[in-house]
């Protein structure tokens, strides 16, 4: 051990190296200095997890719309992770929209910055915005260290950010590529959609957004990602069916990932009753056949990570039950993990694939080094979650800003009890500790 503990945590289920198994962990300065056996270390300060909890790196949630400053009704910093606290999740990226303004010049990240200053309770790092014209932006924000770039390939919903066509993506990824920098891609084609009809029609709002409007903007992002040489992610991937155009690309040598989101593997649209717009997301909620698709790509391999596109809006945004009027979002960052968990389960889905999925996966691909695992070096971010627990979801319990998600009501098996940033227990209570993080300053791991 480089240095000797001053505080363990043992338990007797823990994932360590993608498996459960029984652990002590031992956490000095706030990192893991030692992960041994259950009785193999010792310390002043020892915490001994109960039978029915097992203990979890912190949650890594790379998909997080904060909103604030701008549209701070929506969500803000101090909100937005106390919920993530609550649920587990001890690191979020934070998307350049739908904030004002959005972080597509280094002007725009500056504010973001200073306005999350002191009221983060959990890590948090942002991502740069590609709009039209920006280019010259990029290598500042990049320098400045977001974490990549976002992008649309469709009218995003806010006018401040918006979106490219096929020639700006193509020099977004080239200038991308150039950095190094990872360009995320909201991919749906706007050729494909129909004009959503008023009303309170769920099939009439899905019949609009088709499968093949994702499936033939991902076939632009992967031309565009070979062509340039460039790293590329789907955001929210919801169309199974394009599952087998990434694997082809990822065998021809293109640097793409995917990931998808709690809403597309525990919904279905055949369950979504007309009027019930807390459940309206873009790209859509498909049918049952399409979410047994994305779960067996997770199981395969074909889909990386799992993040939640907390995207969040003001209860009146969410109120009229008409698909063409009502804002195109789900809340979800304090119950993603036992959504997730809640099917997951159901299907004989190990905890630890879950999680890894939903940490390991996403602070890999972005560059988080020293997050989401329990290993010696990293920090000591953790979570006791009792996975047999279940729990209705009550919004009035929810730390989100506003009291309104889609999965308001519903019976979620999997609690989280603790959440430990750098080796305390986050105290929602008390003053945030949370750090702002930027890609040039990550924690290095030596292995």
């Amino acid at each position: 051990m480089a240095a000797e503990p001053d505080t363990v945590v043992r338990a007797l289920r823990a994932v360590v190296g993608g498996l459960e198994q029984p652990a002590a962990v031992g956490i000095r300065d706030g990192r893991i200095v030692a992960v041994a056996a259950y009785d193999e270390l010792e310390a002043a300060e020892v915490v001994e997890l109960a039978d029915d909890e097992v203990l979890l790196p912190g949650l890594v949630d790379t998909h997080v719309h904060v909103n604030e400053p701008g549209r701070t009704e929506w969500e803000g910093f101090a909100s937005a992770t106390r919920a993530a606290a609550a649920g587990g999740v001890t690191t979020i990226v934070d998307m350049p929209l739908n904030s004002i303004p959005p972080t597509t010049t280094l002007a725009g990240l500056e504010a973001k910055r200073a306005v999350a200053q002191g009221q983060v309770f959990v890590d948090v790092g942002f991502w740069g915005g590609a709009v039209p014209g920006n280019v010259p932006d990029l290598e500042p924000l990049h320098a400045a260290g977001v974490f990549g770039f976002k992008c649309f390939l469709l009218d995003s919903g806010v006018a401040e950010f918006p979106h490219l066509d096929a020639d700006q993506l193509a020099a977004a990824m080239a200038e991308t590529a150039r950095l190094g920098s990872l360009l995320l891609v909201h991919a749906e084609d706007a050729d494909v959609i129909a004009p959503c009809e008023h009303g309170r029609s769920y099939a009439g709002f899905l019949a609009s957004r088709p499968d093949a409007a994702e499936e033939r903007a991902i076939d632009l992002v992967l031309r565009t990602a070979w062509s340039a040489g460039g790293r590329a992610h789907v955001v929210h991937l919801s169309a199974a069916g394009a599952l087998p155009a990434l694997r082809e690309a990822r065998r021809a040598g293109v640097d793409v990932s995917v990931e998808t989101c709690p809403h597309y593997l525990h919904f279905e649209a055949d369950a979504v009753p007309d009027g019930a717009t807390e459940l309206k997301c873009c790209p859509p909620i498909r049918d049952a056949g399409n979410r047994e698709a994305l779960w067996e790509g997770l199981e395969s391999g074909d889909i990386d990570l799992v993040v939640t596109d907390h995207s969040p809006s003001t209860p009146d945004l969410k109120a009229s039950g008409d698909f063409a009027d009502d804002w195109g979002g789900i809340a979800s960052l304090q119950v993603g993990l036992p959504a997730v968990w809640t099917t997951a389960r159901e299907r004989g889905v190990p905890l630890a694939d879950v999680v890894g999925w939903m940490s390991a996966a996403p602070a890999a691909r972005v560059g988080l080094t020293g997050k989401g695992e329990i290993a010696v070096g990293v920090d000591a971010d953790l979570c006791v979650f009792a996975p047999d627990e279940p729990f209705v979801v009550d919004v009035a319990r929810l730390h989100h800003k506003n009291p309104v998600t889609a999965y308001a009501g519903r019976t979620l098996t999997g609690t989280v009890r603790r959440t430990w940033l750098r080796g305390t227990p986050i105290d929602l209570s008390a003053a945030p500790r949370g750090r702002l993080l930027r890609r040039t300053d990550v924690t290095e791991v030596a292995r």
